[in-house]
């Protein structure tokens, strides 16, 4: 209901902040681009309907974007990475990619839950408050950390199967914690055996963020690339970019990191992969009317990338 009830005027504040000066602005459009997915169906359902809905009353091409390719591509403009190794971690994926051959390959990924659901779920369980985000205010709790007054670091389930990583039973484990005798929701620790949820936040980012390393590292390895782009809404968390930071200095690379104006979710990003779509014609993308049903579950090696030289690298 949300964005059924903003598109309209977010379309018309777009329009004249790109257009100031013409009554017309959606004679400039070349095309309608939108969420084809992955994601949850009724902001997708809803999107899509305002793209249906502009591209008749405009007579205008529909390119249907995939969003985890909207994000690496987002990604790769805005830090001119050209082949990077993509952590891609967000409320509803996380995934290790490399491009080969035409697509964008998953090496590694969940084997059940998101990092960003893992972080938020657990900022409820702790009491944590939404705004900004839940992600963010674990963030806050676990820069209290430091070689003054450091926390607690508690030893969680680490749990990274092949090139794969799981975190629903880390989270179970953790949670569990809460519901201990040691656990301080609020004050300060009276004894070694209490803890704090600064130390929780703490101990489970450290945990989470070496899992994500460990698999992007090995992903590094087997490709040759020597550069990492980390893309999606946990990839604002300064710690995981500081911590991937050094291992890629450590292999003599570099890291390619964005702000939360690109990291999260945004228009850009769909704009920019539509674009691509239209300009080299893509299959893939430029779709018939009656095949824009939105899809909840869309991998990102599904796509053709056809905006991007076909050539097999080693990793292929």
């Amino acid at each position: 209901w949300h964005h059924q009830a903003h598109v309209v005027a977010v379309i018309r504040a777009a329009l004249h902040e790109a257009y100031p000066d013409d009554p017309k602005p959606q004679r400039h459009l070349s095309a309608i681009a939108f969420t084809l997915g992955p994601g949850m169906g009724g902001p997708l359902k809803s999107c899509a309907v305002a793209a249906r809905s502009l591209a008749l009353l405009w007579n205008l091409p529909l390119v249907a974007v995939n969003h985890c390719i909207a994000h690496i591509e987002m990604g790769r403009v805005a830090t001119s990475a050209s082949d990077p190794v993509v952590l891609y971690v967000s409320g509803g994926n996380t995934q290790v990619i490399a491009y080969s051959d035409g697509r964008y390959r998953i090496f590694g990924e969940t084997i059940d839950i998101a990092v960003g659901n893992c972080l938020d779920r657990f900022a409820r369980v702790v009491g944590l408050s939404n705004d900004p985000s839940p992600g963010y205010n674990i963030e806050l709790e676990a820069r209290k950390h430091s070689k003054e007054t450091p926390l607690k670091f508690i030893e969680l389930p680490y749990v990274v199967k092949g090139m794969d990583v799981s975190f629903s039973g880390l989270l179970t484990y953790i949670e569990d914690l809460t519901r201990k005798k040691g656990f301080v929701k609020d004050g300060e620790v009276e004894n070694d055996q209490q803890f704090t949820t600064a130390d929780l936040c703490y101990s489970l980012q450290e945990t989470i963020f070496a899992m994500l390393i460990e698999i992007t590292e090995r992903t590094m390895a087997h490709c040759g690339q020597n550069s990492v782009l980390i893309v999606g809404g946990v990839g604002c968390n300064k710690r995981l970019q500081n911590m991937m930071a050094d291992m890629v200095a450590d292999r003599g690379g570099t890291l390619c990191a964005m702000d939360h104006r690109y990291c999260i979710d945004n228009g850009a990003m769909i704009a920019q992969a539509g674009m691509f779509g239209l300009q080299f014609g893509s299959e893939d993308m430029l779709v018939k009317m009656e095949d824009t049903e939105c899809r909840q579950r869309f991998r990102t090696d599904q796509v053709e990338v056809v905006w991007r030289p076909k050539t097999r690298g080693k990793h292929a």
